[in-house]
């Protein structure tokens, strides 16, 4: 990795989560609110690529109808490789989906228990995680426990690859952000250990879990947890305003297509993804959508019940101003709109 991409990367650390501040609202948005809205999901795709973004999957399932794809730019732009619908994508945080699924089918079996405390899995962080005898599996998957985000340390993000080895130590000894269940402050520390309490549980990794309650039954045959069990040529790349550089080599986690993302997001909201008694544990836990972003990746998978409909965004350009994300939330809010309207075609 270039010092120019390190320096990058540190500064998109400290911008993950952060909103464009109200006394400056760049251009591009104004434009991106309010122009007229196209006709067709397709064109708003193109308007999109427009603002900068390399590359752009959508994948769309309206109740009754075959699902549909919608691509712009780039799979890969420097060998200028068009789009693919297909393309396996860094969802990032739209995983804490599968995890809170599987933390409620291991409730629901008495192999947890939302009022246990992360002290009584891990006493070894009592005194390293202020509060750890407090905090519950339930503040944790809800991001109430307090616990700092390991990657709001800045130091994180120096060399990401290498310290998301051991990503734990950078929420160590810092002072809780508040109280257990005092407060919100979404913490990715919280879902690793929530990671890291079902390897515990389990004997053997979560991902195998995951694997056996949710992609093999749903027929989930495009989704994985690393780049090491995919072939890189499948993998959208990923781009840094700024940085020549693919990151699609990066390690990143869950990767997935948009269609299994999509197949997975009906299933977690028509239950089917759930047994007997799931359902109302997850109901009580966590939300029903999510969106992701890493260096190169951002994504947003949402349901909208009153038209029935299924829609991921995969973008594959992000940028340290965050401005990005901002534009990726005014475009699936058009898309919406546009599938509202009922005349895409």
């Amino acid at each position: 990795m270039t010092k120019k991409q390190k320096t990058l990367i540190i500064r998109i650390g400290l911008f993950v989560g952060t909103a464009i501040s109200l006394f400056f609202v760049p251009w591009i948005l104004v434009k991106a609110w309010i122009l007229p809205l196209p006709e067709t999901v397709q064109e708003q795709v193109d308007e999109a690529i427009g603002y900068g973004f390399a590359g752009m999957i959508v994948y769309v399932d309206e109740g009754g109808k075959e699902p549909a794809f919608y691509t712009g730019g780039w799979k890969d732009r420097e060998n200028k490789i068009p789009a693919d619908p297909n393309s396996l994508f860094k969802i990032a945080s739209i995983s804490k989906l599968y995890t809170a699924v599987a933390i409620a089918k291991l409730v629901n079996n008495n192999r947890l228990s939302l009022d246990e405390t992360l002290a009584d899995y891990f006493p070894e962080l009592v005194g390293r995680i202020e509060h750890a005898e407090k905090i519950t599996l339930r503040m944790m998957v809800q991001h109430r426990s307090g616990i700092p985000n390991f990657t709001d340390n800045p130091a994180y993000w120096e060399n990401e690859q290498e310290n998301g080895k051991e990503p734990l130590k950078f929420a160590l000894d810092l002072p809780a952000s508040f109280k257990p269940d005092k407060g919100y402050e979404y913490s990715n520390t919280n879902y690793l250990l929530l990671r890291r309490i079902m390897d515990k549980v389990l004997g053997y990794s979560y991902n195998e879990y995951i694997k056996e309650e949710i992609l093999i039954p749903l027929k989930l045959n495009n989704t994985f947890f690393s780049l090491k069990e995919v072939n890189l040529d499948d993998v959208m790349s990923g781009y840094y305003v700024g940085v020549e550089e693919d990151f699609k080599t990066n390690e990143n986690g869950m990767l997935a297509s948009a269609q299994d993302v999509g197949i997975f997001l009906r299933a977690l909201n028509d239950g089917s993804v759930f047994e007997e008694g799931e359902q109302e544990i997850y109901a009580s836990i966590y939300v029903f959508e999510h969106g992701g972003l890493v260096p190169g990746y951002q994504s947003l998978a949402e349901y909208h019940k009153d038209i029935d409909t299924v829609v991921v965004q995969f973008m594959s350009t992000t940028n340290f101003d965050g401005y990005n994300w901002n534009l990726s939330e005014i475009v699936i809010n058009r898309i919406v709109k546009i599938l509202r309207n009922g005349k895409n075609s």
